[in-house]
C-alpha cells in the first residue's frame, strides 16, 4: 500500500510540476557553463590575435620600405564576338 501512495504522489501535478523546474534549472546550468566556457576561450584567442597583431606591426615597422611594391603584368583581355 505505501508503495502506491509513493507512485501517485510522484505523478501528482505539482511533483511533475517540481520535475519539471529542476529539469528547466539543470539545462540552464549546463548552458550557462557551456557559455561561459565559450566567452573564456573567445578571450583567449582574442589576446593571442591582438598579440600576433601587435608582434606583426612591430616588425613591419623595423623593416626599411626600400623596395618597390611587385605589380602583376596586366593580362590582355580578348574579346571575341
Amino acid at each position: 500500500m505505501t508503495e502506491s501512495k509513493t507512485r501517485s504522489a510522484a505523478r501528482s501535478p505539482s511533483a511533475l510540476s517540481q520535475v519539471w523546474e529542476q529539469r528547466t534549472q539543470l539545462v540552464k546550468q549546463e548552458m550557462a557553463a557551456a557559455n561561459a566556457a565559450t566567452d573564456a576561450k573567445t578571450l583567449r584567442l582574442r589576446a593571442l590575435r591582438l598579440e600576433k597583431e601587435k608582434l606583426d606591426a612591430e616588425a613591419a615597422a623595423s623593416q626599411p620600405d626600400d623596395a618597390p611594391a611587385k605589380t602583376k603584368p596586366r593580362t590582355k583581355r580578348v574579346v571575341v564576338s
